[in-house]
């Protein structure tokens, strides 16, 4: 009998073993492909949405550039999945998709029961309210029982039940699937209240027939590290997108741009060498090449100048970098040493 039960043991050992050697192959399975599948948004202003000629921008767009260009060189090389809150995280598991670039939060439950990891924060934001400045409401402490527009599958609408109920007032969700529908339920008159992340709210106001007849609030009543997330279980391909949002922060802090990356080449600063694979060959320890970091940033910059180019200052949603500035200018965003 325990002879029995000990080889039990051992083929469950072994199988195991095997579900885990064949579960950690994306980045080789990317290679023969010869694109990257990245999901995204299916429409949000500033972090990915359709050109007039359909073609994807975006701060979470150019993070699936910026892997593809790791990976291949080319940042061209991007199948774009357009997915709605709902579909996200199944389109994940069940590897339709290799990373999810789709502004979603990092939280304990996705970290672990849902099987996904997260490579890192590349926008902290919070949740907000918005509503028409007809109300007169200055203050989310006012609005008990109003009738909130909130979207279904996502960590806000946990949050707006979290806050009422925290501050013991009463209101009336409408819960819809898509963000866009949730827009036009709130600019129909539908509901009293659109809420979503401030940077969402910002995106969803650009969309309304007046943008100047709406008014988000002050408070913001979350935390909503959004970011990049792969598969638990694959190392490799994990260092692989972790790494490249490393680089892109860390390239910013050292001044290296787009402009500029084929000029750093020649410095004699260690860390920059060491960034562009000039003194070590980093990108052999994640199965990329040596000039990996080198082409990210000539495809899409560095974190500061994905950050202004789509949702920055001087673009229609003029965010400022708040928390999104570099650790060394007061912000949160801080790039892990590449040494």
């Amino acid at each position: 009998m325990k002879l029995k039960l000990l080889t039990a043991v051992l083929g469950l050992s072994v199988a195991g073993l095997t579900v885990n050697v064949a579960s950690a192959q994306t980045l080789q399975t990317v290679k023969d492909r010869g694109t990257l599948r990245c999901g995204v948004n299916t429409g949000l202003p500033g972090f990915a949405s359709q050109d007039d000629q359909g073609g994807w921008q975006g701060l979470d767009v150019d993070y699936c550039k910026a892997v593809a260009a790791a990976v291949f060189g080319d940042a061209s090389k991007v199948q774009y999945s357009p997915l709605s809150a709902v579909q996200r995280f199944p389109a994940l598991q069940n590897n339709e998709i290799d990373v999810l670039a789709r502004n979603t939060t990092w939280t304990m439950d996705r970290d672990t029961t849902l099987g996904l990891t997260f490579a890192g924060v590349n926008y902290y934001d919070g949740q907000g309210f918005m509503v028409k400045k007809d109300l007169n409401v200055n203050s989310a402490l006012e609005l008990s029982g109003a009738t909130v527009c909130v979207q279904s599958g996502t960590t806000t609408e946990l949050n707006l039940a979290d806050y009422f109920r925290t501050n013991n007032m009463d209101y009336n969700p409408v819960v819809i699937e898509s963000q866009s529908d949730v827009n036009s339920a709130y600019d129909s008159g539908r509901c009293d209240v659109l809420t979503t992340d401030a940077s969402g709210l910002a995106a969803s106001r650009l969309e309304m027939g007046n943008a100047d007849e709406h008014v988000i609030l002050p408070e913001i009543i979350s935390k909503e590290p959004l970011g990049p997330a792969v598969r638990q279980g694959d190392t490799e391909w994990f260092n692989v997108v972790k790494w490249t949002h490393n680089a892109l922060l860390n390239a910013e802090e050292l001044g290296v741009t787009q402009a500029n990356v084929e000029e750093m080449l020649e410095s004699e600063n260690p860390e920059i060498r060491r960034l562009l694979g000039q003194d070590k060959n980093f990108g052999e320890s994640i199965g990329v090449s040596q000039d990996w970091v080198v082409n990210i940033i000539k495809a899409v910059g560095n974190y500061g100048e994905i950050f202004e180019r789509n949702i920055g200052v001087n673009t229609p949603l003029q965010i400022q970098r708040g928390q999104n500035a570099l650790w060394t200018k007061g912000g949160l965003q801080y790039g892990m040493p590449i040494r």
